[in-house]
């Protein structure tokens, strides 16, 4: 199985756990107790721009490193675009959220993407290690964590990809950018891919940190998967995924439950995979209440899910087809038990035509920055050593991490 499907699968089987057991503590409570708790369980959780922008700053006040924080103005659509991707109620403009940080005068640029179900505020770990050596900025992508939310109304692959790839020029017009090495994580992976391809000219590199999208149902559906399919429960999730449910529904349909389910869900998946250097006290509550945030606004971003994948998260249009297009050099980042299997990349490798190589970092999972910082800072630092020291191009690989 791969990213989509899993994160999909796992998410919303751990969410209904969750919310079961939850439901079962409150039945457990003392009629009287019961009565007076109702009348609190009609007031709903509220969440806006400002809430998740005031979440954002509260779990970034763990950061060292000064940065400034901006809504970027990217209009109301491509100019000449026929692409509905900024249609809406109204046409008013939108708005990326950005955070950059402080850096050396003369530092290479690094624009970090987050995943799906994710936002900016999930680097708040390696923003302190990475700004001692490159200008870091980075971004929701639109449709989420901060940034606007339009209604989401695309109705084809190209349509919902181009929703992200042309929010994200316009975005990088906006800030009159160019020469940055691009950082995506898991979907946010699969977009950076695909602007890359669109507009190389402006990427001197890419990472791609556990990357979606590589490969295609056509050839990779296991035997497993097949006959899950043809079962009941397949049959049931299949539904599910074509009329876009997404674990984000059901924290938003739990009300006053959803902070502690998301803090049980947080706990429970970002520790999973800890090197030792697990999350404190304090991080642990800063990003629950961030992600609750992030995961309960308005849904727009999310609703992408099946038209980028079949079900199963197979991707509909795989970038293992369009390896031979490849114009950026490209560096891929592995946790060793990140389920993302990294032979996508090995297989796309063959036919490109630029440097590549495929990095995997020990005692991490999928979301390897958090799981094993210092080993994943070393690993962003190996696939950029060229642009920090050009003397020092062919430094040995970091203890720890793997070539393959």
């Amino acid at each position: 199985m791969s990213i989509g499907f899993r994160r999909w699968l796992n998410s919303s089987n751990s969410l209904v756990k969750m919310a079961e057991e939850l439901n079962s503590s409150t039945t457990t409570t003392a009629t009287a107790k019961r009565w007076s708790f109702w009348p609190s369980l009609l007031r709903w959780i509220p969440t806006s721009t400002d809430h998740i922008i005031a979440a954002e700053n509260r779990l970034l006040s763990l950061v060292r490193t000064p940065y400034t924080q901006e809504q970027v103005n990217i209009g109301s659509g491509p100019p000449g675009s026929k692409v509905r991707w900024f249609r809406s109620v109204s046409n008013e403009p939108r708005f990326i959220n950005t955070v950059t940080f402080d850096s050396k005068e003369g530092s290479p640029t690094l624009v970090m993407v987050h995943g799906y179900g994710a936002s900016q505020g999930f680097f708040f770990r390696n923003f302190d290690a990475l700004a001692r050596h490159f200008k870091v900025i980075a971004i929701d992508q639109l449709g989420w964590g901060g940034s606007s939310r339009p209604d989401f109304t695309c109705r084809s692959t190209e349509e919902t990809e181009d929703w992200f790839i042309d929010s994200f020029e316009e975005w990088r017009k906006a800030k009159n950018l160019s020469n940055f090495i691009l950082l995506g994580h898991s979907f946010g992976g699969y977009v950076a891919a695909k602007y890359a391809l669109k507009h190389p000219e402006h990427v001197q590199q890419l990472i791609l940190v556990g990357p979606a999208g590589f490969t295609s149902e056509t050839e990779h559906m296991s035997e497993r998967l097949t006959q899950f399919r043809a079962t009941w429960k397949g049959a049931v999730l299949n539904h599910l995924w074509e009329s876009n449910f997404t674990p984000m529904k059901l924290v938003r349909g739990l009300g006053p439950w959803g902070p502690d389910l998301v803090r049980k869900y947080t706990n429970a998946r970002f520790t999973a995979y800890s090197n030792g250097d697990s999350l404190t006290e304090e991080e642990s509550r800063l990003l629950s209440d961030y992600v609750y945030h992030t995961l309960a606004a308005k849904p727009s971003g999310e609703l992408c899910l099946k038209y980028i994948f079949s079900f199963g998260a197979f991707a509909k249009s795989p970038l293992l087809y369009r390896a031979p297009d490849w114009k950026v050099p490209t560096a891929f980042i592995y946790g060793y038990e990140d389920w993302m299997n990294y032979q996508g990349a090995e297989q796309a490798r063959k036919n490109m035509k630029v440097p590549c190589e495929i990095l995997r970092v020990p005692q991490a999972g999928h979301f390897v920055f958090i799981d094993n910082t210092a080993a994943f800072h070393s690993a962003v630092l190996y696939a950029c050593r060229r642009f920090i020291s050009p003397q020092k191009d062919n430094d040995p690989l970091p203890e720890g991490l793997i070539s393959v």
